[in-house]
């Protein structure tokens, strides 16, 4: 091999490197504008069903759009949080929730509802957010452990921030429909997947699918997580005698 052979393999290489970052970038912005657009549709609906008025919508369903993203960016030390170098983000967030409105009026947000299309784009959310949580977490140098740990805290945590907001209990933490197991196992299935010889959008697309897959089923036939039930007693003390 000639010296311009090994420096024409060497470009070659550099290309193809250069290529699959970019790939991997458009990648990492579409699932992150999709998740932001699903978050944003789940907060202003529950905005709307406590009848807060349409700053109150716009408001919470933009802090619930990029809420697990934020939540994301700080574990892994990735400061200022993606929304702040993109305010874009947000306004994309403000658009959608302003968008429940003229749907709320025309009666489509009814159709919708009855079909459980507004669960399932939530859970279109949560599986997204799954999924970049976990490349963010692997970029910023995670062991594959962390990164599923924090590709399910960015999938979970925008629905725990609107509903902490909205002054209800988080869904998660009752009868949650597998949102935390779905995003367990779809992040693990990720994880996995980019230790193998499967393309990186493949995997991702494969963990997606798993996740959205899991919770719809989930909502569709209301499967739940077993609870644990305590019902108050009465305290010896101060019982009769």
């Amino acid at each position: 091999m000639t010296g311009g052979d090994l420096l024409l393999l060497i470009g070659q290489v550099a290309t193809n490197d250069q290529t699959t970052t970019a790939a991997v970038g458009v990648l990492q912005s579409v699932l992150e504008y999709a998740g932001i657009i699903a978050f944003a549709i789940s907060g202003a609906l529950v905005a709307g069903r406590k009848g807060m008025d349409i700053a109150g919508v716009v408001m919470l369903g933009s802090i619930v759009a990029v809420g697990g993203g934020t939540i994301r960016d700080v574990l892994v030390g990735s400061l200022p949080v993606f929304w702040v170098e993109n305010p874009t983000f947000v306004i994309v967030g403000a658009l959608t929730a302003l968008a429940i409105f003229p749907l709320a009026r025309t009666g489509t947000l009814a159709v919708m509802q009855h079909f459980k299309l507004v669960q399932l784009t939530d859970a279109a959310g949560m599986a997204l957010f799954v999924v970049t949580g976990v490349n963010v977490a692997l970029n910023a140098g995670a062991d594959n452990l962390a990164a599923i740990i924090v590709g399910v805290i960015s999938g979970i945590g925008g629905g725990i921030v609107r509903d902490i907001l909205a002054n209800q209990i988080p869904k998660v933490f009752i009868r949650g429909h597998y949102r935390a197991t779905g995003a367990f196992v779809g992040a693990a299935l990720y994880v996995f997947l980019l230790g193998t010889s499967v393309s990186r959008v493949l995997a991702a697309a494969l963990a997606v699918a798993l996740i959205f897959g899991f919770r719809a089923f989930a909502i569709l036939y209301k499967w739940d997580v077993p609870t644990v039930t305590i019902t108050d007693e009465a305290d010896p003390s101060t019982s009769p005698t």
